[in-house]
Formats: structure tokens, sequence, C-alpha cells
């Protein structure tokens, strides 16, 4: 263990561990839905206990909570192709590695802490860059301005943990008009459930920002463009579903509904 890369997080930040460790779990199975050799890496490089996180139905919700975000970041770039993508909250995902084409660029945002991690793995380059701040702050939001338009904004796994979720959403509406926005969004009835499974699984950080009806957030001065839920994916992503994930969002829609609600939303221009 001593040659191994010294973890030293914050209770929300060490959540960067659930989707790194559900696509890592999915890059080893024969036909996975996406492939993450790098996610694979860096798990057997840290100097931390994953084991509790990325199994289960939890960790295919998460790997397709991804796979969807991957498919409109792909859409946009493909119109867009030398724009901008801003990760808010990126941790250790490696989108990047999965949807670049040659062109695009690219800004990885998270807290110091996180970042200085990061940097272990993932280098800047001329067209990526790593920028470490808050998501509460606006310094963060000058950096992005650097890069060339049009913007998309990816928050996956991030606004759930913050009370201000709305405000962080106004805030990027509001300074780049017309961009898109895909965030990920929560029931009251899931935000309590997430909180008695972390208690149960010894996880420090908790939810604190629910939203029963991503519509409402049209208020902040969005519009929303599309929707989906991770039992109900978009159709160009549905047809890609290896079969055992297929049996899954059937057997969980008729349990739980829609676990996670993900919407892209676009900046209404001024």
């Amino acid at each position: 263990m001593a040659d191994r890369v010294k973890v030293e997080l914050g209770a929300v930040q060490q959540t960067l561990f659930i989707p790194l460790a559900a696509r890592a779990r999915e890059t080893r199975r024969r036909r996975p839905l996406l492939r993450d050799p790098k996610a694979v890496e860096i798990l057997a490089s840290v100097d931390f206990d994953a084991k509790k996180y990325g199994r289960g139905l939890g960790g295919r919700v998460t790997v397709l909570r991804t796979a969807i975000f991957d498919c409109w970041v792909s859409g946009f770039l493909a119109g867009h192709p030398g724009g901008t993508v801003a990760e808010v909250g990126t941790g250790l995902n490696t989108r990047f590695d999965r949807v670049d084409n040659g062109q695009a660029n690219w800004i990885d945002l998270d807290l110091p802490d996180t970042i200085e991690l990061r940097r272990r793995f993932f280098a800047d380059s001329g067209r990526r860059r790593m920028v470490a701040g808050s998501v509460l702050e606006q310094d963060w939001l000058s950096a992005v301005r650097q890069s060339p338009g049009p913007y998309f904004f990816a928050a996956e796994g991030v606004l759930v943990y913050l009370d201000q979720a709305p405000q962080v959403i106004a805030r990027i509406a509001g300074s780049f008009p017309g961009a898109l926005i895909a965030l990920d969004t929560y029931s009251q009835r899931m935000l309590e459930r997430q909180h008695k499974l972390a208690a149960r699984k010894d996880i420090a950080a908790r939810w604190a920002w629910s939203c029963d009806d991503p519509r409402t957030l049209e208020s902040l001065g969005l519009e929303a463009v599309q929707q989906a839920a991770v039992t109900r994916p978009p159709a160009e992503l549905r047809t890609r579903l290896p079969r055992r994930y297929r049996y899954a969002l059937s057997l969980a829609s008729r349990i739980a509904g829609d676990l996670a609600s993900v919407t892209l939303f676009q900046a209404r221009p001024r």
C-alpha cells in the first residue's frame, strides 16, 4: 500500500468514488454499457477502500446516468465540434476520454482537494484545463469564458449535495445565455432514502437538495430541451443497452419509479 496514492478528501468529495467504482465494475463486464479502463487504473492506484461503492442496482443506476450525460455531450459536440464542455464537480470523471472528438475544449471544475488528487492521474493540455474552485463562487465562470463557445455544462451527481443548487443553476444560466445545462435531480422521497442508505453504509455525505419536478427549474432562466430518467433513458441510448440493463430498468421502474431524473436544459437568451 505504500506506493499507492493517498486520498485526503472531504466527506462530500469522497463520493466521487461512487461513480468511479461503478464505471470500473462496468468496464470489467463482458458486455459493458461503457468502457472506462482509466477508472480501473485509478481504483488500483489509490489507497482508499471503495468496496462499498458501485455494487448492485445502485451501480447500474450510476452507470446509466453517466451514459445519458455522455450521450448528450456527444450530441452537442457533433453539432459544435470546437465548443466548450464544463464539467461541474468533475471528481475523477473521464468523460473527456470517452467522448473527445479531437477539437473540443474542456474545463474540469472541482474543489482544490479533489483537483489535487485528480492531477495525479490527469494533465492539462491545450484544449483541456482543470480549475480548482467552488461552484458556489463565481471565479470559475471566468475560466469557462476564456474558452470558445458555445457551451455545455454537465453537472452530474453534484448539485444534490448543495442546498444552494438553485442559485448555482440560475448563475450559470444568467452568465451563459443559450448554453446547454445537463443535471440530475432527485425527489424528496429519494433524498430521504439516500439518508437511510448512507447511514447504513457509513457514508458521511448526505444529500441536501431535492426537486420533485425538474420543469420547475425553468423559473431559473431555463427551458427544458430533453427529459430522461435512468429507468427511461433517451431513445438513442436505449438501442445500445445490454440485456441485463433492459431487465433491470423494467424491474426498477415497477419497484421504485424514476430513481433519478436527468434533464437537458438550455439557458434562455437575453
